[in-house]
């Protein structure tokens, strides 16, 4: 049996190699299961990829293997592969993958590739995010279950200051929380806003949140990440892969889920492997569509009701 197959997906041509490498050991998910999945899962997914520049997480050996990130784009990349350049610090640019479309997609999985990591800004407008993003980051023994209580209480948050928020499952240990805005904003407004939030709620709950970085004040606490809301910083896409043992994915949710899960005790019913997330699709769709098209405008940071 060849080592290499190669297919044609919506024009272009596609070399799949090692299908039957397994990335996932403790599941038996191989390199050609990844591949099934991104190709299966790509309609909900390529939209909230479009325009925005990847950074590649990359595991030549599987998940129990090394691995890297990638944010220049190979230079074996096919020529049809679209690039975006991203300024950095320095003054100096660097050419990051689009991956916008079928083929990208599935070429990223070849190169084993599992998970997409996009900016929060779309290449056209590298100034102006169109969220808010939360990362709600439990410190041992917190778990899941503390994760769902703090989310909650920021969906209040927001709900009083006229905001619709949307959760979803990170894939690893904890959740995060997506505030859509599509409007005109920037990022020197959506950090300070976010830290103000993430304070606000720590002030309120001392003993349950925490919103400095240092981690010896975590323990037992969920830290609310506010600093990803930064044009330097990407954050895991919805439905991609995540490089743990049960090739678990990053999965949206209803608020009605994370209510459920915290009133039962079970917040380990909202961690998904692939295959429940692709039966959940068919089911319910995509829950953060509306991520991509809500308009919201940022509020004052002063005027939090906390």
């Amino acid at each position: 049996m060849s080592n290499e197959h190669t297919v044609s997906v919506q024009g272009r041509q596609l070399t799949f190699s090692n299908l039957d490498k397994i990335f996932y050991p403790k599941t038996g998910f191989t390199k050609r299961d990844v591949i099934a999945y991104y190709n299966a899962v790509a309609p909900v997914l390529l939209p909230h990829l479009q325009q925005r520049a990847i950074t590649l997480k990359r595991y030549p050996d599987g998940v129990e293997g090394n691995f890297f990130y990638e944010k220049r784009c190979p230079a074996h990349a096919p020529r049809w592969l679209k690039t975006t350049a991203v300024e950095k610090k320095d003054g100096s640019t660097i050419r990051y993958c689009l991956i916008g479309d079928l083929p990208s997609l599935l070429w990223a999985a070849n190169m084993a590739n599992l998970e997409l990591h996009p900016f929060l800004h779309r290449a056209t407008a590298p100034s102006r995010p169109t969220c808010l993003m939360f990362d709600l980051d439990p410190g041992p023994p917190a778990g899941l279950q503390k994760c769902c209580r703090v989310a909650l209480w920021l969906r209040d948050l927001f709900l009083a200051l006229g905001l619709q928020s949307f959760p979803k499952t990170s894939g690893s240990k904890g959740l995060q929380l997506v505030v859509p805005l599509n409007t005109p904003v920037t990022y020197r407004r959506t950090k300070a806003f976010a830290q103000a939030v993430a304070e606000a709620l720590s002030q309120r709950f001392p003993q349950e949140v925490v919103a400095e970085m240092k981690k010896e004040m975590r323990t037992g606490k969920v830290f609310i990440d506010w600093s990803q809301n930064d044009d330097a910083k990407t954050t895991v896409a919805p439905y991609s892969l995540r490089a743990g043992a049960q090739a678990t994915a990053s999965t949206p949710v209803a608020w009605e889920e994370l209510e459920s899960a915290l009133r039962r005790g079970k917040a380990d019913s909202l961690r998904f492997t692939a295959t429940d997330l692709l039966q959940r699709i068919e089911k319910r769709g995509d829950l953060h569509a509306p991520v991509l098209t809500l308009k919201q405008k940022l509020p004052s940071v002063l005027h939090l009701p906390v």
